[in-house]
């Protein structure tokens, strides 16, 4: 039994189809897997999650940040440190 549950049916021309299965004879797999690692390249399986939590920050209400560059380490270390 394959551990594939979904059957995906696509068009492609001829100079596309002919791009994946020599790679997939360079590799010495199959046109399917080809394309299966080209869609993780393309579209990451957390790129939902890392989506999510861009929005998460981006929504986030803002938060006073001192002005010079070192107070801003000072606080930083501070508070990395168990302090404020």
């Amino acid at each position: 039994m394959s551990m594939y549950e979904r059957r995906l049916q696509i068009l492609i021309d001829e100079p596309r189809y002919r791009r994946l299965a020599a790679r997939a004879r360079e590799r010495k797999v199959s046109v399917a897997e080809v394309v299966r690692e080209a869609i993780d390249l393309a579209v990451p399986a957390d790129a939902e999650r890392r989506a999510r939590a861009g929005r998460r920050i981006l929504g986030a209400e803002p938060m006073p940040v001192p002005a010079a560059v070192e107070e801003l380490k000072t606080e930083l270390d501070e508070l990395r440190s168990g302090g404020l």
